[in-house]
């Protein structure tokens, strides 16, 4: 009676021994270090320009305006003055070229203003591994700031509070001007400015006050059977997104997406 008492106990015990062993065997497992996923990264130009960049849902964007002057083989953009300048000679371009803002040092801020010649060249003005923002990259987006399918499909103003989350926040230069009640909130982090635009028909620009009131950003996307390009308008006192189209000649700000 004894014996069987005995080996009762000594097989309980091994029992419990070796399930102290898995026990912490697994234990430690959990234990193991896990990389945090980081949403924001950098990406460098033919120009050698660092940009800040920024994972929105599944895309990567970069948080800056584009503000390279070479294509990515290293061809020259030709550069038509300021918004200020050379108007007609900006109006009737037919090949790629960019012009800084009126200051000649708002780049710094805002980057550069490229007409859709650029933004459509097959040398490729994103950096390496990027591209332009095309219309799906716009669309993707604006569905995860949660517009609706039928506003992101059309034209016009559009949404409902989708652009105070790509407006920049904050006070200083290159911010937006306060409408009334209107704050940005940037909660994607896309940290748009209002760089302004200038204008396809007589190259001039939107007015220098407009570097605070008004945002104009390319699609590479043509809209179907013409050769005009698709585009993204904010104001400072609007807080939907502006869809439209428009000339090549108009020259706006870029952004880009990662491949």
């Amino acid at each position: 009676m004894m014996r069987r008492t005995y080996k009762f106990h000594l097989t309980s015990i091994t029992g419990m021994l070796v399930m102290c062993l898995l026990l912490s065997s697994w234990s430690g497992c959990e234990k193991d270090p896990v990389e945090p996923v980081s949403n924001k990264g950098t990406v460098t130009d033919a120009d050698g320009n660092v940009y800040q960049t920024i994972r929105i849902g599944n895309q990567w964007w970069t948080v800056e305006d584009l503000r390279t002057t070479h294509f990515r083989n290293g061809d020259a953009i030709e550069q038509i003055g300021t918004a200020t300048a050379d108007g007609t000679t900006w109006a009737n371009k037919t090949t790629a070229a960019y012009c800084n803002h009126v200051s000649g040092t708002a780049g710094k801020y805002f980057g550069l203003l490229y007409n859709g010649h650029a933004v459509t060249d097959s040398r490729g003005l994103a950096p390496d591994g990027w591209h332009v923002a095309t219309e799906d990259d716009w669309k993707k987006l604006e569905k995860f700031m949660s517009m609706t399918p039928n506003d992101i499909d059309a034209l016009n103003w559009r949404g409902t509070d989708q652009g105070q989350k790509l407006k920049v926040d904050g006070k200083g230069n290159g911010v937006w001007y306060q409408h009334e009640y209107l704050w940005a909130s940037n909660s994607t982090g896309f940290s748009a400015r209002p760089g302004g635009c200038r204008l396809f028909n007589t190259g001039e620009y939107n007015s220098p006050p407009g570097r605070v009131y008004l945002g104009f950003w390319w699609s590479s996307t043509k809209r179907t059977g013409t050769d005009e390009l698709y585009y993204r308008h904010l104001d400072y006192k609007k807080t939907g997104v502006f869809r439209y189209y428009g000339p090549k000649s108009y020259g706006f700000i870029v952004r880009c997406v990662k491949d």
